[in-house]
């Protein structure tokens, strides 16, 4: 991955941890907790493609594994975002622009209750039976419901941003060859420059002959 894709991300990622930990995790919404890190996975899988988007997801989930309160397993939740960040990377249209608001919010909800199967699976594999007793039925509606009302606040505004910070480089790169275009313009042999010089050495020559007649003339006149 590139240098400002690797910043980029780390730096949504760790914003939406932040947020959801510190502000969402607080406000106590019945079943399921809003995740904004699901969210930014999708956003930023949706512009860099699976590879990016299963790096990502590992990165994401790795972090939200340790940051407090986590009560689970390390690498539980880093599997899960992988997974379902290379999932929503093979999504990536060609073009790397979405026609329609349609196949994102079709991700969101697919990832969100994918999400919470696979979370819940790799616990009862480990032993937590925390899903059995919370009420899985409840936790899907529930997580299906949140993330989808937050995504379109979230996720257009992460692959706006993806998509800035990737285009950059060219942007860069082109005005880069179009200064060195110009340069290469001037400095050739066009006519243009070397016009300019005769140019200006005859308006020097006749500013010359014209100084020369008023001293002839003053040397006259004395």
């Amino acid at each position: 991955m590139r240098f400002n894709r690797m910043l980029l991300s780390t730096t949504l990622v760790i914003v939406a941890l932040v947020v959801q930990v510190s502000i969402l995790a607080r406000l106590h919404l019945p079943g399921a907790v809003p995740d904004l890190v699901l969210l930014t996975v999708l956003g930023l899988a949706l512009v860099y493609g699976h590879v990016g988007g299963a790096l990502i997801g590992f990165g994401a989930g790795l972090l939200a594994d340790l940051a407090p309160p986590a009560d689970h397993a390390a690498g539980r939740y880093a599997l899960v975002l992988c997974v379902v960040g290379y999932l929503a990377g093979l999504v990536k249209p060609d073009t790397g622009q979405l026609r329609s608001a349609t196949g994102p919010m079709a991700v969101v909800v697919a990832a969100a209750v994918g999400t919470t199967l696979l979370y819940a699976g790799v616990g009862a594999l480990v032993g937590d039976t925390a899903a059995r007793h919370v009420g899985l039925p409840s936790l899907l509606f529930t997580a299906a419901l949140y993330d989808l009302l937050l995504a379109p606040f979230v996720v257009p505004g992460i692959m706006a941003l993806a998509r800035r910070a990737d285009n950059d480089p060219l942007a860069e790169t082109s005005s880069a060859k179009a200064a060195d275009v110009s340069s290469g313009w001037l400095s050739s042999g066009t006519g243009l420059s070397i016009g300019g010089q005769r140019g200006g050495l005859r308006m020097r020559a006749v500013k010359s002959r014209v100084a020369r007649a008023g001293r002839i003339k003053g040397v006259k006149r004395l």
